[in-house]
């Protein structure tokens, strides 16, 4: 694993395939590495990854492969399971996928022998996004084009099923709210349903389309982020459905925003993949300007560790992490 210095990226990992969304998992797998999966055209693979930020013994990145699961066909979404140990004996890896084809696929694996898969019909257009349930992880929320928000069980059965006014461009589930599920739309509406309910209890308006990505703050439950246009939005949902904070980012449209999982204050934005590259910014609330600025060819995916300020994003059979201060 080289440090690439020329563009500030940390570290890169040379992958099999086109990385179309690369995901850090966000819960604890019970060993000291950081699990992380990526998909590509036509697998996802599973891998541990440890750095020398959180390990003096590691010499830069380490990075390890545990299984690639065969997917046939393109990997646009990746979630995963809070079920997820590799201290179990033996391990469990669970994860979802949304593909190209409407499908939602659920892997589970013992890293040897036991390796299942079970398909989940029901959306008539692309898959945006999807997530667990984060408490117990016996549910899955997806959200898509086909203007719906469902719900399933692990049997793939509908729970749940929100009809959208647009499509439907992200789905967040927080751990300290496991009874609402926030639900981001492209004409710039983001709402919280209650599941109880089932009945919508609040929204949040950008007032400007098309909405690509919105984050739900791990650190603090009433700050809502969320890029639409070339800007990037912030909501305190204790004081007002309009955004408190909002500045323009991308030259051209902005695609994702994500919160750091380790600090409230710190959020990645990634523009559309441009000519030659993408740009990757790291903003702090308390900075006028972004704190870190990367670029990546063609990137695609973005996601934050679980315990350090550093983020990743996919490219050409490759995934790129930058580091930034806290």
């Amino acid at each position: 694993m080289k440090q690439d210095s020329t563009r500030n990226i940390a570290y890169t990992v040379n992958c099999e395939d086109y990385v179309h969304v690369v995901k850090f998992s966000p819960f604890d797998s019970g060993n000291a590495c950081s699990l992380i999966a990526y998909g590509g055209n036509n697998c996802v693979v599973v891998a541990t990854c440890r750095f020398q930020e959180e390990d003096a013994e590691v010499e830069g990145m380490q990075f390890k492969t545990l299984r690639t699961f065969h997917h046939g066909i393109r990997v646009d979404a990746i979630a995963w399971s809070p079920e997820t140990r590799l201290d179990a004996l033996p391990p469990q890896i669970r994860f979802c996928t949304a593909a190209s084809d409407r499908k939602i696929r659920l892997f589970t694996s013992d890293l040897q022998d036991r390796n299942e898969f079970k398909t989940f019909d029901g959306h008539s257009d692309y898959i945006n996004d999807l997530v667990f349930a984060p408490k117990d992880g016996q549910e899955i929320a997806s959200v898509s084009d086909d203007h719906t928000c469902r719900v399933w069980d692990l049997e793939g059965n509908e729970k749940a099923h929100f009809v959208l006014r647009s499509p439907g461009m992200s789905v967040c589930w927080h751990p300290e709210e496991a009874f609402k599920l926030m639900v981001a739309e492209k004409n710039g509406t983001i709402r919280f349903y209650d599941l109880t309910t089932q009945q919508a209890i609040l929204s949040l308006e950008c007032e400007q389309m098309p909405l690509m990505s919105a984050d739900w703050c791990l650190k603090n439950t009433s700050r809502i982020g969320a890029v639409a246009g070339s800007d990037w939005l912030i909501w305190d949902t204790t004081r007002s459905s309009y955004p408190q904070d909002k500045r323009p980012v991308h030259v051209d449209r902005a695609r994702l925003f994500r919160w750091s999982r380790v600090n409230e204050n710190l959020f990645a934005t990634t523009g559309y993949p441009g000519k030659t590259a993408s740009q990757l910014l790291v903003h702090h609330l308390g900075h006028p300007q972004p704190i870190l600025t990367g670029t990546a060819a063609v990137g695609s995916g973005l996601t934050w560790h679980r315990t350090l300020p550093l983020c990743a994003v996919g490219g050409d059979h490759k995934i790129f992490f930058w580091i930034t201060e806290m």
